[in-house]
């Protein structure tokens, strides 16, 4: 395409880095000491725009301007600026001008950073005031009030130790948030740590891709993925998938402008096929790739929707805290003056002003028992506990979110290579020249037997007509590299004796038209052993290249024409390998001569009338333990669906083998599925599990219309064009080994193995946060309406208006209680039973009807035998009527309360209502077990040792069994409770098991299997009424022939003249007679007459 013409008249543009600068917005600054500036660079880059090129000069002009020679290369250690000026680092003044190939480090954040962004959160902020207003009253009271004269001084005890409680939270949050980020970068570190070949003085060197310069001749390979922007300068035949940069499908061949093809390789380009060279002209940020990853960035992560409902829950649950407090402050307020008016005389002011301050910090202690500071706790620590352990099995979690959401994820949308199957190739099956490879260890017998010629034509197609090359792995071995398919070709191929350097060196080609998702094909055109004359080798889909054929190779290696039953043999072995769950791959060659050649274009290659030479079906192994992971799926109530680029035959095969496509569900292709209207799709969604020859697009779609009918859904993606579908999806997961950085950055988890069983386990841990989450917040409600009833009541109707429990004993309940049951019920791992019942509702309610029964429950029992403990205790434990007595009896109470709340904790380890065996799996639980038996020596110390800190007194061997068995009756209440009956509607609230809570598909398994083998009786009834019908219409038309037959012959006897008449037959013409038995009858009549 012609450049336009200048303004002015001038046939063409005059190159700006020549001078002109003609005030275009490519013009060069005169601050840059190279004749180009990066702006200039990325201006032609992004989008692609090849006038600016032209501007620029084209790449001569560029490379002269970057001072750089195409066939030299940088001087490996340039250390002379453009100016002449002499640099101590190599490179300095061209990576101040054009930058270095890095990123920024993602997410530079600080420590204190993290800690600061973790204490932005209402509640810590509400219990930092209640704690600062605590610790004021209780320095007053401890220096001017009430326990001025006390000998230890414990006021400020309660403050200090709620500000503790903010701490933990805090540093929890922010250590979690920072690992999470070391981890991720570290991953990223290990992806960017390879070399890329490069020419520096002449010479090709081999360096680390963080040090490629704007300048640089990068040379470029087959399997390359272009770290970087560039300019292509030469090459042969180089052809790039620019799919995970741009997201389009469609193979691109690179070559000169002049040449009307696209001269721009961009950064994350994979080169499909040839070799090249390209001047680099952009790095780092200022590259295409650099750009894409640094928009990723702009997200910001926001608290997950289990924290949203458990704020809601915290503010409602300090309101009615609140009001309790005010009520309580009030109603002793009252009781206090009613009782000075009453006294003989009234008190003095300090006293008045002392207890007006004890009644304030009651209050106050209301309101710290009664906020839940321990619910945020409980969430940090359940999902940094499940992060840690689900990156030991192979999750690496980057939004925390995603962990809890996953719990509730309905279904899973994954790709099948390298997630379902091992992605490691091989051909299996064959059938070539009409002779047929059974299995893989028959390869070398299998090839010894085919025609001579047919070895070496068969050879030099897989050789000629691929892009794979071998070279060593990430690990240093030898294997071959590129398509996996092709891959496999070529280790079928160097089994039977290939080198395949030899055969490409000696068969140069001439045209190629490489693979692409459209047209299924990749075909490849060399020099035939004839002067003037061509090879078109041509593979791909094995139906397309079938249907190309008009020939094919017979078992003598002779060439003949393709019949109906050869093509007919052939459609049945490709259908038998696809249901087998192979890939299938064709392989066809054409001869043309050279005018032939001349008339192809270079978009479409030669596909007519070839010459079939076999078909391979090439076998991609499930990976262990994908179909026990699929059941576990299922058995959850979490729908699988497959979504791939094979065919739908091989699809349908390996989703049997998975156990994803079940009798009664069904299969559409990508096509397929975008023709239909939305209505059409929602129709097909319950029941449709593969979706074969996808692309990136249907997977978007598939995503939307899932979301739209309430589903969570987890998607698999391992390219960049994946990433809009990663994003959009509930729960986005990409590929730690094949996936590239977009779609990382895109995801939410990071599959560091590839695997589908990892998607499982995270499945298994997201449920198991959200269970712990619901166990603490049924013990901690617990405790706090306890806590605040006992209070309350034991307040307002003692004489003294002195609580059952002091401020400080409320403190340790609320504290330890809070905060180690939050690590003790926060840290059970998941179970098999969390698989064994359908998903949550994405909007189901956080408290369920058993929970709020188990609550109550527990709640008036323990408020109860605390207060029956209190007001008989003196009597049932025969202790003295004694201010001695009191004291060990208000001890009493504490120790039975403490009790009361941890075998309450054994109580909440299960939550669900057919969940009766509270102490199953907890041998295993260590962590539960730790933090019981730490806080049942902390009490000991503190009953033993508290003294006036804690208003406690020694008690006997005899006391603490009776405590101890007022604190086990929690275990048979809570079975109790457990089997009372649920009447969740008649209160409104949500049951466990009802449709509420629990995600049930539209359509169930069950259902697909009924309807299916329902359609499956009613086609057998179709097929045998039709073959009755048939033998119905057979029989009758039988009958009518016999009949005529019978009609013709007694019209033949009648018209006889009168003297040949012969007597009638006496023997019965049957209608099912023969027209044999007639004739025999009519001989045997006629001798009779005789």
């Amino acid at each position: 395409m012609a450049p336009p013409p200048a303004v002015g008249g001038s046939s063409e543009r005059t190159p700006l880095l020549h001078g002109s600068s003609s005030g275009s917005s490519n013009s060069c600054s005169n601050n840059s000491p190279f004749g180009v500036t990066p702006q200039q660079l990325t201006h032609m880059l992004d989008p692609k725009d090849p006038n600016s090129l032209r501007e620029l000069g084209g790449p001569d002009s560029i490379c002269k301007a970057l001072m750089v020679d195409p066939k030299v290369g940088l001087k490996q250690r340039e250390q002379i600026g453009p100016n002449g000026q002499h640099y101590s680092e190599p490179f300095q003044v061209r990576r101040e001008v054009f930058g270095r190939n890095t990123l920024p480090a993602a997410h530079e954040v600080t420590f204190w950073q993290l800690l600061v962004a973790a204490y932005n959160d209402r509640t810590l902020i509400m219990l930092t005031i209640a704690s600062a207003v605590s610790l004021a009253v209780g320095v007053y009271d401890d220096m001017w009030g009430s326990h001025k004269d006390d000998e230890v001084k414990v006021g400020w005890v309660e403050g200090a130790a709620i500000f503790l409680a903010v701490l933990v939270v805090c540093f929890t949050n922010a250590i979690n948030d920072y690992q999470k980020e070391k981890q991720f970068q570290k991953l990223n570190a290990k992806k960017e740590d390879r070399t890329v070949k490069v020419r520096r003085d002449g010479n090709e060197v081999e360096i680390g891709v963080q040090e490629i310069n704007v300048g640089d001749i990068l040379l470029i390979e087959p399997g390359d993925i272009i770290p970087v922007d560039g300019v292509y300068l030469g090459g042969h035949n180089m052809t790039c998938d620019e799919s995970s940069a741009t997201g389009e499908s469609d193979a691109i061949k690179k070559g000169m402008l002049d040449e009307g093809r696209d001269p721009f390789i961009l950064s994350g380009a994979k080169v499909l096929e040839g070799v090249g060279s390209m001047v680099v002209v952009a790095v780092g940020v200022q590259s295409f790739y650099g750009k894409i990853m640094m928009a990723m960035r702009q997200g910001e992560s926001s608290e997950t929707p289990l924290q949203r409902k458990l704020d809601v829950l915290a503010e409602q649950i300090a309101k009615y805290g609140m009001s309790a407090a005010t009520l309580l402050l009030i109603t002793l307020t009252i009781k206090y003056l009613v009782s000075c008016a009453l006294a003989p005389e009234f008190p003095p002011a300090s006293i008045m002003f002392s207890h007006f301050v004890s009644i304030i910090i009651e209050a106050i202690t209301v309101v710290v028992v009664a906020v839940p500071e321990g619910l945020p706790m409980a969430v940090t620590i359940a999902l940094a506990y499940a992060t840690t352990k689900m990156l030991k099995d192979g999750n690496l979690v980057r939004q925390l979110a995603a962990c809890e959401t996953m719990g509730g994820a309905t279904v899973v949308c994954t790709d099948k290579t390298g997630t379902l199957t091992q992605n490691r190739m091989t051909v299996v099956r064959g059938v070539v020249a009409e002779r047929e490879l059974r299995s893989r260890s028959d390869i070398q017998s299998f090839f010894t037997a085919l025609p001579e010629h047919v070895q070496k034509l068969l050879l030099s197609a897989i050789a000629i007509n691929s892009t794979a090359f071998e070279g060593p792995d990430e690990k240093g071995h030898i294997e071959f590299i590129g398509s996996k398919s092709e891959c496999a070709l070529l280790g079928f191929g160097k089994t039977c004796g290939l080198d395949y350097r030899s055969v490409r060196t000696d068969n140069k080609p001439v045209r190629v038209y490489p693979f692409s998702s459209e047209k299924k094909t990749m075909t490849t055109i060399v020099p035939a052993d004839t002067s003037d004359s061509f090879r078109a080798h041509a593979k791909g889909a094995s139906e397309i290249i079938l249907r190309a054929c008009t020939k094919y190779v017979d078992q003598d290696g002779q060439v003949q024409e393709l019949t109906e039953k050869i093509t007919s043999d052939c459609l049945k072995h490709i259908s038998a390998f696809a249901n087998h769950a192979l890939r299938t791959f064709a392989v066809a060659y054409k001869d043309i001569g050279s005018s032939e050649l001349d008339a192809c274009s270079d978009d479409e290659a030669p596909l007519s009338e070839l010459v079939w030479v076999g078909v391979f079906g090439i076998q991609d192994p499930l990976r262990p333990g994908v179909r026990q992971a699929v059941d576990d799926c299922h058995r959850a109530g979490v729908i699988v669906r497959m979504i791939t680029g094979d065919n739908i035959e091989t699809a349908r095969a390996i989703a049997r083998d998975a156990g994803i496509l079940t009798k009664g569900g069904q299969a559409v292709t990508g096509p397929q599925w975008r023709a239909m209207s939305a209505e059409e799709q929602h129709a097909v969604l319950p029941r449709l599990q593969v979706m074969a020859r996808s692309s990136p697009l249907d997977k978007q779609i598939m995503v939307q219309r899932l979301q739209e009918r309430s589903e969570v859904v987890g998607m698999t993606g391992d390219g960049t064009n994946d990433s809009p579908a990663l994003k959009l999806a509930d729960v986005g997961f990409s590929m730690g080994i094949a996936g590239t950085e977009v779609a990382k950055e895109a995801s939410d988890i990071i599959l560091m193995d590839d695997d589908f069983k990892s998607i499982v386990k995270a499945l298994r841990w997201g449920r198991a946060v959200n269970d712990s989450v619901r166990k603490f917040l049924q013990f901690q409600l617990t405790v706090n309406i306890t806590a605040v009833l006992l209070t309350f009541v034991s307040s307002v109707f003692s004489a003294d208006g002195q609580s059952a429990l002091t401020a400080v004993q409320l403190l340790w309940v609320n504290m330890i209680m809070d905060t180690l049951a939050a690590l003790a019920l926060a840290t059970e791992g998941p179970t098999d039973a969390v698989l064994a019942r359908p998903p949550q509702q994405r909007n189901s309610a956080l408290i369920t009807f058993e929970m709020w029964r188990m609550i109550i429950g527990q709640a008036l029992f323990q408020v109860t035998i605390n207060l029956l403990l209190l007001n008989h205790g003196l009597d049932v434990f025969h202790l003295p009527h004694s201010d001695a007595g009191m004291a060990v009896l208000r001890t009493m109470v504490f120790n039975s309360f403490v009790f009361l709340q941890v075998f309450n904790q054994i109580n909440c380890r299960r939550i669900q209502p057919d969940e009766f065996n509270v102490f199953a799996n907890i041998h295993r639980d260590t962590g539960f077990i730790l933090v019981q038996v730490f806080i049942i020596a902390a009490q000991w110390a503190l009953v033993s040792f508290g003294g006036i800190a804690f208003s406690t007194v020694p008690l006997t061997a005899s006391q603490w069994a009776g405590t101890l068995f007022i604190g086990m009756l929690s275990l048979p209440v809570g079975l109790f409770i457990r089997f009372l009956p649920d009447l969740s509607a008649c209160f409104g609230l949500e049951s466990a098991k009802s449709p509420a809570q629990q995600h049930l598909p539209e359509v169930s398994a069950s259902r697909m299997r009924m309807e299916s083998s329902f359609k499956d009786v009613q086609n057998s009834v179709r097929f045998f009424r039709a073959i009755r019908n048939a033998q119905m219409s057979r029989d009758a038309a039988h009958d009518a022939h016999v009949a005529r037959l019978n009609s013709n012959f007694l019209n033949d006897v009648s018209a006889l003249p009168s003297g040949e008449t012969t007597a009638a037959p006496t023997t019965a013409v049957s209608a099912s007679s023969s027209w044999t038995r007639v004739k025999k009858a009519v001989d045997r009549n006629g001798k009779n007459s005789e």
